[in-house]
């Protein structure tokens, strides 16, 4: 059977099983996401929505193959099939950023039954910088203040705010062939530092990053009025040299950056609680009970990120459940 005519079927059929449904039965609505780890994310954006009249299910746009990615749910299954009843859960990328200027952006912006994160995507959301003392909680079971996050990631946002906006020049006016993605990953890779004293890796990152910009000046010396123009817009979608970090590659930001970060806190968190454990144990067996127990307690770091909750309260989280609201509003 040809795609497009699966896609019709499958938007009628989510439309036909709601109307045959009794009144006292709860509307499904059917979210299409692009993969495993967005199953949790979006289920803690739209969970608040749920109630006696109408629920949704996450689920991966699957039919007779597995099936992942932007592209999947976009192209593949939903495209312009979409409807009160089928809706699409995407990364933003740099779709937000691009403001429509490529046929994705377009319809990811455009499209009433397409939502997108803001932020580049979940794994940026997933590394808030306020909630990753949490994180780090979680997993030692240590709340000593260790790393200040927020501190450290303004300054890195800082840092490479004006990289950021080059890369976003590149891609809206088609010369990312001179300045991709990858380039801007390997340059605001902050490399190794330590938690006690993490300057010298923003020093470091800021002449990286001023070598880049000075390269980009020379090879695009007509472009001051372009660069000063989008570096506004992008103020205007809410990106601020402080927030940065929300919009960069998502992988990247949660490899390059942040997993190295919390790999050396809870190291030096667990380092803690044994030691305290070794200081203050009466005898040997208090000792090794104290030890097992608090060893089978500890959290997988990767694990416990992937399943951090703690961006609810950013802005960019806001702005879905807003986009959510409204399309319930119209749609129910």
């Amino acid at each position: 059977m040809p795609n497009r005519l699966r896609d019709n079927l499958d938007s009628h059929y989510f439309e036909a099983a709601n109307a045959l449904k009794s009144q006292k039965r709860r509307r499904r609505i059917v979210a299409y996401v692009e993969s495993y780890d967005d199953i949790l994310f979006w289920r803690s954006v739209l969970s608040r929505f749920e109630n006696d009249k109408l629920y949704f299910e996450v689920m991966l746009p699957t039919r007779k193959r597995l099936e992942r990615g932007k592209k999947s749910v976009l192209m593949h299954l939903i495209g312009d099939k979409a409807g009160p009843d089928m809706i699409a859960c995407v990364d933003a990328d740099y779709d937000y950023l691009l403001q429509g200027t490529t046929t994705q952006s377009k319809q990811v912006l455009e499209n009433p039954y397409v939502f997108h994160t803001y932020a580049y995507a979940i794994e940026n959301l997933q590394c808030y910088a306020s909630s990753l003392h949490e994180v780090c909680v979680m997993v030692t079971l240590n709340d000593h203040r260790l790393f200040d996050f927020e501190d450290y990631l303004r300054q890195y946002s800082e840092t490479i705010f004006p990289l950021f906006v080059w890369s976003v020049w590149a891609y809206r006016t088609n010369n990312y062939h001179d300045f991709t993605l990858t380039d801007m990953a390997r340059i605001i890779d902050p490399g190794g530092f330590s938690i006690f004293n993490p300057q010298p890796s923003i020093d470091h990152l800021r002449k990286k990053v001023s070598t880049k910009v000075r390269q980009l000046q020379q090879q695009y010396p007509e472009n001051k009025e372009a660069y000063i123009a989008i570096k506004e817009d992008l103020k205007r979608l809410g990106i601020t040299p402080q927030n940065t970090y929300l919009y960069v590659q998502g992988h990247a930001l949660f490899d390059n950056v942040i997993m190295p970060i919390l790999n050396k806190v809870c190291n030096r968190l667990r380092m803690e609680r044994q030691d305290e454990i070794q200081r203050k144990a009466r005898h040997y067996m208090q000792r090794a009970n104290e030890m097992s127990c608090y060893e089978h307690s500890l959290q997988d770091i990767r694990q416990m990120l992937k399943k951090n909750t703690g961006y609810r309260s950013a802005e960019e989280f806001q702005h879905i459940q807003q986009d959510i609201e409204s399309f319930l509003n119209h749609a129910i």
